[in-house]
């Protein structure tokens, strides 16, 4: 399976708002299929569908063996969604940089051409267009 099929899983998994507080709940630490279903007006075949579509984004694992077996958060799943974030949040971030830095010019290119003014004798705002 490519990078691009599981980050698609892992985003479809994670569009439900109960599979996400399932992880977020068991970043806090395994827990058995029992006590994840507890807060949920849901039966436990319905909690169990949820935990196999985070089994299959690969979010979660529960290991073989006998029962009660633990849930348990993958951390290369959120690993992956965390590269895919950080890699578009570096290009955004680059970006405003350069457009920071052009605003940067441009207002050191306006206050030497006020400072120039003083220089020459002329008021700051004389003949300015944004003053009329």
């Amino acid at each position: 399976m490519s990078a691009t099929d599981a980050l698609s899983r892992v985003f479809a998994a994670l569009a439900d708002p109960t599979r996400r507080d399932m992880v977020a709940r068991l970043s806090e630490g395994e827990a058995t299929v029992s006590r994840l279903a507890e807060p949920y007006r849901m039966t436990l075949q319905a909690v169990y569908k949820h935990l196999r579509v985070l089994e299959e984004a690969g979010l979660v694992s529960r290991p073989r063996g006998p029962q009660p077996r633990p849930v348990r958060l993958e951390v290369e799943a959120l690993d992956l969604v965390d590269t895919w974030i950080e890699r578009h949040r570096d290009r955004v971030e680059q970006g405003y940089r350069r457009l920071d830095a052009v605003l940067e010019e441009m207002e050191s290119d306006e206050h030497e051409q006020e400072h120039a003014d003083v220089r020459r004798g002329r008021p700051e705002s004389a003949g300015h267009p944004d003053d009329a």
